[in-house]
């Protein structure tokens, strides 16, 4: 039986549901801080909306003080699909924002600079928890708008909203199977992020994926090797809190891209190198009351997860999944965001699949959907490993998957 006013509580805003949680429990907005390591200010701020959670670690610590899941905290669209979006036409509204120039929004006031970084982070977080046909539906006017403001009369360093934009525009396209979109996106990051080596490096992220994507492992690699040196904290003199996790992502990028092209030696030099650096990010954690967003799910378990999808790239399927448990079992699995984890389970169906064992496939893909919905429902890579898996070993779960999403059965 549901609990009177649970519904109730899932409909409101997150940082409203946080408060009435928290006074379920009997505690105070001081006993409440000093239990998840962060000031009352902090709390303040979430509960009041002025500040978004759009931390997968804080949103886990929050939900553990408070004796609740993440999807709790989240709300209802963490474990439940979302809306039905037409995603082809929702893409296309995303082409025509980013073909616009202009930066004229008719008879509407341009937003601030502070209720865009909001909105921003919403979005951010959105991406890490896959809530894809949302932030479809998000990204159109957010470009549009933060252009606006940008262009007109913000302080000249909030550029960087935009370089934010188009970035994980970039992300999203990618995943969408739009590549030569998501490039224009990641382009439009670099040139807006106009030399500053931070806001370059993270653009250079969405670049090599979107290089990747279109099938150009050589240019993936070179954006991301290039775009090292301006953030690697050996060779700059202050390296910010998160430059270990954005120069070992571009590593992982770089390695993956040479795995594409076959090479062995050089993908596993840069996984080495991304490795000794998760391992210097294990012992430097960034403080709890940083006000900046972690913008990569970069760690240990991460550059394990690397290894199996380069593992699989290079041919050895049974060593990719011997890389895949090690990881899937680690205690930082479940640190990850919701994306990644459901998009490596979407990525290994290949290697199980090669090992011909069609059943470990099916049981990745259930999986993912049950993490994330949204990458197995909106994903054409997800669609294509579900009929293969159809065609193979159709089981009752797979085959209501594949009709809920619209597949049709063989």
């Amino acid at each position: 039986m549901t609990a009177p006013g649970r519904h109730r509580i899932a409909e409101l805003p997150i940082g409203r549901r946080i408060a009435q949680l928290r006074a379920r429990r009997g505690l105070t907005q001081q006993v409440f801080a000093d239990r998840i390591g962060k000031s009352h200010s902090w709390v303040d701020k979430v509960e009041r909306g002025i500040r978004s959670l759009d931390r997968i670690s804080i949103i886990h610590t929050v939900a553990a003080v408070l004796g609740v899941t993440p999807e709790t905290i989240l709300g209802p669209a963490t474990s439940q699909p979302e809306p039905t979006t037409n995603v082809t036409a929702a893409v296309e509204h995303l082409r025509a924002a980013l073909a616009r120039y202009d930066t004229v929004i008719p008879d509407r006031p341009s937003p601030s600079a502070e209720d865009l970084h909001r909105r921003i982070q919403y979005a951010q977080t959105a991406y890490q928890h896959a809530h894809h046909p949302q932030l479809l539906r998000m990204l159109p006017d957010l470009l549009t708008h933060t252009r606006h403001t940008t262009t007109s009369n913000a302080p000249p360093d909030t550029t960087y909203l935009l370089t934010r934009v188009y970035r994980l525009t970039a992300h999203l396209l990618t995943k969408l199977d739009e590549p030569h979109l998501a490039w224009l996106a990641a382009d439009r990051a670099i040139a807006t992020a106009a030399g500053h080596p931070r806001h370059t490096a993270t653009a250079a992220i969405a670049l090599a994926q979107a290089l990747r994507a279109l099938h150009r492992p050589t240019l993936a690699t070179q954006a991301a090797l290039t775009a090292v040196p301006l953030i690697d904290p050996a060779t700059t003199n202050h390296p910010a809190p998160d430059d270990h996790a954005i120069a070992g992502t571009l590593l992982i990028e770089a390695a993956l891209a040479a795995a594409t092209s076959n090479d062995p030696t050089t993908a596993h030099q840069h996984t080495d190198r991304a490795d000794k650096l998760a391992a210097t990010i294990s012992h430097h954690q960034r403080r709890p009351d940083d006000s900046d967003t972690s913008t990569t799910a970069f760690g240990p378990t991460a550059v394990a997860l690397a290894q199996a999808h380069i593992a699989a790239a290079l041919g050895n399927p049974h060593h990719a999944i011997t890389h895949h448990q090690h990881a899937t079992t680690s205690h930082g699995w479940r640190e990850l965001p919701a994306e990644h984890r459901a998009a490596h389970l979407i990525d290994i169906t290949s290697a199980y699949l090669d090992t011909g064992n069609p059943t470990a496939a099916t049981r990745a893909i259930i999986a993912a959907d049950q993490i994330a919905p949204a990458e197995t429902r909106t994903r054409p890579t997800a669609h294509t490993i579900i009929t293969t898996l159809l065609r193979t070993s159709p089981t009752p779960d797979l085959t209501r998957l594949a009709t809920t999403i619209g597949l049709t059965p063989p």
